[in-house]
């Protein structure tokens, strides 16, 4: 029998690969993929050496589903090893509509998420490792929903408190996955108290660095400058993009 191990265990570990998991068959989601379907996606993932999973929200059934899809592998075969990083979604106030608010959150929406969170932690507690809160929910490019990062403090508080009076496992690490501008690494209106507060909240720093999405806008990093490379094969300019993508990266890492 595997036994289950600890967020500070598996994060970090190269033998533990990770990965942002979906499981739709088709373009829509209200179409969720069924329990079998996600256990043959979970074995496959599994023979990868893949033995770790995102989420990204709790408003529809995939993410339960694949906890209970794990939770039947586990039970079939004691030795099958699968974690997730349960992803809570947050908005502001009239998310996803034309005049979001900004200012404030959709107290609605959050606050169910942040219970599902707690009650799937505590139903799960040897496969959920992780509880994010909130997926990009602070960088400003998020139009349609970004919030405060007082919204997030908040919550994070609210579940690092639960860990302290025993309601969640205390070696479920709480963070938010989030841009790099949004933790610190982007202009001077990210840089707010509440950004340090949350820093020093969390159990570690989730960021997301896109070396082509992060710099769209200039194409510099990423367009095949014609006049450098005359006569590179396409493997070379490829190359050559990838390198051009790694300095970027390195460049916006640097919070």
């Amino acid at each position: 029998m595997t036994k289950s191990k600890a967020a500070a265990e598996i994060l970090g570990n190269p033998e533990y690969r990770a990965i942002s998991f979906g499981g739709y068959r088709g373009k829509e989601r209200a179409k969720q993929p069924t329990i079998p379907q996600l256990k043959e996606d979970l074995k496959i993932m599994s023979a990868m050496g893949i033995k770790i999973l995102r989420t990204y929200n709790l408003q529809l059934a995939h993410a339960p589903n694949v906890l209970k899809a794990i939770r039947e592998l586990k039970n079939e075969d004691p030795t099958f090893e699968m974690y997730v990083m349960l992803g809570v979604w947050i908005d502001c106030l009239n998310a996803w509509t034309d005049h979001p608010d900004h200012s404030i959150e959709d107290p609605k929406n959050n606050e169910s998420e942040i219970q599902k969170a707690v009650r799937y932690a505590t139903e799960y507690p040897d496969i959920v490792k992780v509880i994010a809160v909130g997926n990009e929910a602070m960088v400003h490019w998020a139009s349609s929903y970004f919030v405060h990062p007082s919204v997030i403090l908040k919550y994070v508080n609210y579940l690092q408190e639960l860990k302290k009076v025993g309601k969640l496992a205390p070696d479920l690490w709480i963070t938010s996955s989030d841009n790099f501008a949004s933790w610190g690494g982007g202009e001077s209106d990210y840089h707010l108290p509440e950004l340090e507060a949350l820093v020093k909240a969390v159990d570690y720093v989730s960021a997301h660095t896109y070396p082509f999405h992060d710099t769209h806008y200039n194409s510099a990093y990423w367009e095949s400058p014609a006049s450098d490379e005359e006569g590179y094969s396409d493997h070379d300019r490829v190359l050559s993009a990838m390198q051009r993508a790694a300095f970027m990266h390195k460049v916006n890492t640097k919070v």
